[in-house]
């Protein structure tokens, strides 16, 4: 049996204790263990970044720029590794696996400009003989928290925007898919990363917690479910470290009478089904906005529903997997059987489906559901898998109200072809990241991502220049340098510029 380890100071660590089974989705076997770590484990990791973090912020920051310059050329080169590694623990088709790494790909080109994105800022002569400048510093220490959902991307939009700071990070991937974080580690290191710079720590709640309380962990990200993520907000900010932690969504998407039909449903099928519905930007409620749209939409959904093919990782013409546990398959379940209870009109039953050859798999085929209203508990809570509901609006205020009222403001997408209603929706929609004719409005990697209400606890979003405010500290300097044998006079009032 395969045994996942911790990776600590650029080797891998174990220690004798509790382990966690890795299932494989396609088949519901075990196909690895991993240690899930004491108090211990951590405060070695913690050892070996408060020991590496000082030279490594004292150097340069064109040369940690070339230090993630040569990791962002070891992904590319080990693509296809990691996307079979990624798909083969989550489950995901490995197309989707590679978009994954991709994505947090853009995050290390990104910071490869951290030289550009740390400088500060300088006023000549703001008073008589007095300048005033700014430094941007690194934390010391930081840590991230990460979801099964993406085993790649998240870890990569937190890290390497830390790491190019000058931080030390130490990273807790979840432990249902965490092979794809430790490769990634080693590659940094053959990348020239100093050992100690990037630490990985598998564990649960034990781990958590330890994390949110080190004195010497100075910042928390997080990205998970909603409840959780609030805790660990919570937890963090009392312990004195800054937090961004991230929830979970109910992402909406509105269709306009005059939307082009035919785009939108290929739109809404990608967004609602792409990677079983597992992904925190997933599409899972459509809106359409009049019963004639509705009806017409619904009557194409289905025609194109059918064709979807569900498949295991390794099949080029799957268009999604199985979901990652059997327990979370049955989560789904309750909820499509809630939604029905409820009186939603059960249009696509996903449940029951079996693929030949891998019965024991954790697949679900595509569920559609109509007549949803939102006083619907299924309607008010994240599924996180391939179901698809139906909410009528009768007018276009309606439509943004529900987007806006819901207790999730993730994101959100309106189909339309007027500009006028595009604008109108942008600028009052109460939701973080909205998207016009662009079905998955996740923001590119230059700019933040982040929801709002309980979609996102903390003032700054994940990378993008928030990233770099996050994992830094503005130190200012007021200075003087007085001219020989003159003395200034003694002041007792504030200094003013008058």
């Amino acid at each position: 049996m395969r045994l996942i380890s911790h990776f600590i100071d650029g080797v891998a660590v174990s220690e004798p204790g509790r382990l966690g089974d890795v299932f494989a989705p396609t088949t519901g076997e075990v196909q690895a263990q991993v240690e899930l770590a004491e108090v211990s484990m951590l405060e070695r990791a913690v050892a070996s970044a408060r020991a590496a973090q000082p030279e490594w912020a004292a150097t340069n920051p064109q040369r940690r720029a070339r230090v993630m310059f040569a990791f962002k050329s070891l992904i590319e080169a080990h693509m296809d590794e990691l996307a079979e590694l990624l798909a083969s623990e989550h489950g995901k088709v490995v197309s989707d696996a590679r978009g994954d790494i991709q994505r947090g790909l853009e995050v290390v080109e990104f910071a490869c400009g951290v030289p550009h994105l740390m400088k500060g800022e300088y006023t000549e002569g703001a008073g008589p003989g007095i300048d005033v400048y700014s430094l941007r510093q690194p934390l010391g220490i930081a840590a991230g928290i990460t979801p099964f959902n993406f085993p790649a991307m998240i870890p990569l939009w937190m890290s390497s925007v830390a790491i190019a700071c000058g931080n030390a990070f130490i990273l807790k991937p979840s432990e249902r898919d965490p092979s794809v974080p430790v490769r990634l580690a080693e590659l940094a290191i053959e990348a020239g990363l100093p050992k100690g710079i990037l630490n990985v720590v598998h564990g649960d709640k034990v781990i958590v917690d330890a994390i949110c309380d080190h004195k010497d962990i100075k910042a928390v990200s997080f990205v998970g479910s909603s409840d959780i993520a609030n805790y660990v907000y919570q937890r963090a900010a009392a312990a004195g470290k800054r937090a961004q932690c991230m929830g979970g969504a109910k992402n909406h998407g509105i269709v306009l009478p005059d939307a082009d039909l035919d785009q939108t449903v290929a739109d809404i099928l990608g967004a609602a089904y792409g990677s079983a519905g597992e992904r925190c930007m997933a599409l899972p409620v459509v809106v359409p906005v009049g019963e004639q749209t509705a009806n017409a939409l619904r009557e194409r959904l289905v025609a194109e529903i059918e064709k979807l093919k569900v498949g295991i990782s390794t099949d080029p013409d799957a268009h999604y997997g199985p979901v990652v546990t059997a327990q979370h398959k049955a989560r789904i379940e309750g909820y499509i059987q809630l939604a029905i209870d409820e009186g939603s009109e059960l249009v696509i039953d996903g449940r029951g489906f079996a693929l030949q050859g891998y019965e024991e798999g954790y697949f679900l085929a595509p569920t559609l559901l109509d007549r949803v209203t939102p006083e619907m508990k299924s309607y008010q809570e994240e599924i996180f898998g391939p179901v698809l509901q139906i909410v009528r609006a009768n007018s276009f205020d309606e439509a943004i109200g529900l987007a806006s009222k819901h207790q999730y403001g993730n994101g959100v997408a309106l189909f339309t072809r007027n500009g006028d209603a595009a604008r109108q929706f942008a600028a009052t929609v109460e939701v973080g990241m909205v998207g016009i004719n662009v079905p998955i409005p996740v923001p590119v990697a230059y700019h933040s991502f982040g929801g709002w209400k309980r979609s996102g606890f903390g003032d700054m979003d994940q990378y993008g220049m928030d990233g770099i405010r996050f994992y830094t500290r503005t130190k200012k300097v007021t200075q003087r340098w007085p001219s020989g044998g003159s003395v200034v006079d003694q002041s007792f009032v504030i200094p003013t510029m008058k």
